[in-house]
C-alpha cells in the first residue's frame, strides 16, 4: 500500500449545484505527489467550492471523487470562536508526524526482537517517516513559524485573542509543517507580507505531497504552478504556468476575432447573393447583359440551368443558416481605455487644490497651474493630511508611470484621493494638468445604488457622445448583471461596473488604488496590457507583488 503522500486525487464529471445554479459541471482532475495545481476562475467560479470538495468537507451533488485519507485545507475564513490554544493548535500539527516515529520506532523492536513478519511494516513506516520528515519536525516547525512571523506567539495565548493575520499564519505554518498528502490552500499569501510569502513560496517548491493552490497572488501561482485549472473554461488542467495560460488564452481570443470577422464577411457575401433584387446566385454573367444568342441557349439547356441555380441558393441559404446559429462568438473587444486630450494645453480647467494650512510666501511666487512646467501632468508641493499623510512633495510628467506603495496607513489611498480632488489637503498646494482625471477606487461604494450597471455606463455614453447601447464593449460584466442594480451586485461586479466607467472616461490622469482587490487574474492581465499601450498619466498604488514586480515606471514608498 503506497504511503499517503504519494496518493492522488481523482475527480470525474463534478457536479455541485446551489439551488437552481451549477456552480461546478462535469469537471475533471486529477493531481498526484509533487504536482502543484494553480486553481484560477471569475469570483464566484466555483473555487473555494472546489477546495472544500478535494478536503472531504462537502459532497459532490453528482460524478466520482477519489480522495487520500491525509488532507489539509487552509480557508478564508477561521473559528473566532475556537478554544485551543496556540500551544495546542502545534502540537495537533504535529502529531501525525510523531505517531509515525513511533509506528517506526514499534517495527524496529518487532524486527530487533526477531519478528521476521515485522520486515514489511518497517519497510513502510521508514518509508513514511522519511516522508513526513520526522526527524527534523521540531526544527522545521521553527522555521515555519519564524518564516511566517509568528515565531513570537505566546503558546498559551487562546486562538480566540489573535487577530485575523496571526490566526491565518499560524494555521498556515501548522498545515506545512503537518505535510498532509493533499495541501488545499485558499487564498494563502493574505496578511502575508512578502519576506513571508517568499517563505510560503519555497515551501511550496519542495512540497513532498500534491498541492492545489486557489489565489489572485500571480506572482506565487507563476513560481510554484506545474498546471492550471481554469474554471472558466470547459477544459482540463493545462500544464505549464499561469502566464503561459494567460498568452494561450489572448492568442486564442485572437484567433476567434480573426474568425468571427471572416464569418462575419460571409455572412454579408451570402445574404447579398440571396437578395430577390437581383442576387448573384441568380445571375448567369455577373456585370454583363443577357444577348438573343445567350438567351436562345439558356433557354435550351433551362431545365439544367435552373437545377443549378436552384442548388446554389440552397447552398448558400444551408451556409448562412449555419453561421447564423453555430458560427463564431463575437469576441469581447480587447480592453482598452480611452484616449485622453491629444492637447492638454488646448483644454480648460486645470485644477488646483491648496490646503487651508498652506503658507503662499513659502511656496514657489507663480499661483495656479501656470507653475506647472510644459510636460508635467501633476506636482505637490509639501501636501499633507492630518494623521494621513505626511508632508510630501511629488512631480509626474505627461503620460509618466508611478507607483506608490508603503504599509498599510502609510497615506497611499490618501493620496491618490487628494490626486482625484476629493479630498481636500491639510496644507500645501496640488496642481493637476488639465485633461481630466479617473480614479478606481479600492472601496467601490454603490452598495445602496439602485441603477444597474446599463443605466450608469449608458449615461456616460450619451454626455460623451457614444453609442448609449455599447454599455460594455468589452465584456466586464456578464450580460445578466448589466440590468441588476447595482445595490444587488456582489463587490468585484460592483468594481467591474467601476472600471468600465474608468476605461471609457477619457482622462489624462489615472488613479489605480489596489487594482487587483476583486479583479480575476485574467482582467488584471488585460489591464496591464491596456496600460502599456495607454499614452495618459498613471498613479497606482498597490500590495500586490507581481504588479510591482514587473513595474517599469517610477516608484515612491511612503
Amino acid at each position: 500500500m503506497p504511503h499517503p503522500l504519494h496518493s492522488s486525487a481523482r475527480a470525474r464529471d463534478l457536479v455541485r449545484t446551489f439551488g437552481d445554479r451549477h456552480v461546478l459541471h462535469g469537471l475533471d482532475l486529477d493531481i498526484t505527489a509533487g504536482q502543484r495545481l494553480a486553481l484560477v476562475g471569475e469570483n464566484g467560479s466555483g473555487k473555494s467550492t472546489l477546495l472544500r470538495l478535494l478536503a472531504g468537507l462537502e459532497e459532490p451533488d453528482g460524478g466520482a471523487l477519489e480522495l487520500p485519507s491525509d488532507r489539509g485545507l487552509l480557508t478564508q475564513d477561521t473559528d473566532p470562536a475556537d478554544p485551543r490554544t496556540v500551544g495546542q493548535l502545534l502540537d495537533e500539527a504535529v502529531e501525525h508526524v510523531r505517531s509515525l516515529e513511533h509506528q517506526l520506532e514499534d517495527s524496529a523492536a518487532a524486527l530487533a526482537h526477531g519478528d521476521a513478519s515485522a520486515t514489511g511494516r518497517y519497510d513502510r513506516a521508514l518509508a513514511a517517516a522519511e516522508a513526513a520528515g520526522v526527524w527534523d519536525v521540531d526544527a522545521r516547525l521553527g522555521r515555519m513559524l519564524s518564516g511566517l512571523g509568528v515565531a513570537d506567539l505566546d503558546r498559551a495565548r487562546p486562538l480566540s485573542d489573535l487577530s485575523g493575520g496571526e490566526r491565518r499564519r499560524l494555521d498556515l505554518a501548522a498545515l506545512l509543517v503537518r505535510r498532509p498528502a493533499l495541501l488545499l490552500l485558499d487564498e494563502p499569501t493574505n496578511h502575508l507580507d512578502d519576506t513571508a510569502a517568499d517563505h510560503l513560496t519555497a515551501e511550496l517548491l519542495t512540497y513532498p505531497g500534491a498541492v492545489v493552490v486557489a489565489s489572485h497572488d500571480r506572482l506565487l501561482l507563476d513560481t510554484v504552478g506545474t498546471a492550471v485549472l481554469d474554471l472558466d473554461d470547459d477544459g482540463p488542467a493545462v500544464g505549464g504556468t499561469l502566464s503561459d495560460h494567460l498568452l494561450r488564452r489572448r492568442a486564442a481570443l485572437a484567433a476567434q476575432a480573426v474568425r468571427y470577422d471572416a464569418e462575419q464577411d460571409e455572412i454579408a457575401r451570402l445574404r447579398d447573393a440571396l437578395a430577390e433584387d437581383g442576387g448573384t446566385t441568380r445571375r448567369v454573367a455577373p456585370g454583363r447583359a443577357m444577348s438573343d444568342r445567350n438567351r436562345f441557349a439558356y433557354g435550351g439547356q433551362g431545365d439544367r440551368v435552373e437545377q443549378q441555380v436552384a442548388r446554389r441558393v440552397k447552398d448558400a441559404r444551408r451556409r448562412l443558416d449555419d453561421l447564423m446559429t453555430s458560427g463564431t462568438a463575437r469576441p469581447p473587444e480587447p480592453l482598452r481605455f480611452r484616449a485622453g486630450p491629444t492637447d492638454v494645453d488646448a483644454v480648460p480647467n486645470g485644477a488646483v487644490f491648496r490646503g487651508p494650512g498652506s503658507d503662499p510666501a513659502a511656496l514657489p511666487s507663480a499661483a495656479g497651474t501656470e507653475r506647472l512646467a510644459r510636460g508635467e501632468a501633476l506636482r505637490l508641493d509639501r501636501v499633507s493630511v492630518a494623521g494621513r499623510l505626511a508632508p510630501l512633495d511629488l512631480v509626474v510628467p505627461q503620460g509618466g508611470r508611478l507607483l506608490v506603495t508603503g504599509t498599510n496607513a502609510s497615506g497611499k489611498s490618501t493620496l491618490l484621493h487628494v490626486l482625484a480632488g476629493d479630498l481636500a489637503p491639510t496644507s500645501g498646494v496640488v496642481e493637476v494638468a488639465p485633461g481630466g482625471v479617473a480614479l478606481l477606487e479600492q472601496e467601490v461604494g454603490l452598495a445602496d445604488d439602485r441603477r444597474t450597471p446599463r443605466e450608469v455606463l449608458g449615461a456616460l455614453a450619451r454626455v460623451r457622445g457614444d453609442d448609449p447601447d455599447a454599455v460594455d464593449p468589452h465584456g466586464l460584466l456578464a450580460e445578466r448583471d448589466l440590468d441588476r442594480p447595482l445595490a444587488e451586485l456582489s463587490v468585484g461586479q460592483r468594481r467591474r461596473a467601476v472600471l468600465a466607467m474608468v476605461v471609457h472616461q477619457g482622462a489624462s490622469l489615472l488613479l489605480l488604488d489596489e487594482p487587483t482587490n476583486h479583479l480575476s487574474l485574467r482582467l488584471v492581465d488585460e489591464l496591464r496590457h491596456a496600460l502599456d499601450g495607454w499614452p495618459g498619466t498613471v498613479v497606482v498604488a498597490t500590495h500586490d507583488r507581481w504588479w510591482r514586480a514587473g513595474w517599469a515606471g517610477e516608484v515612491l514608498e511612503l
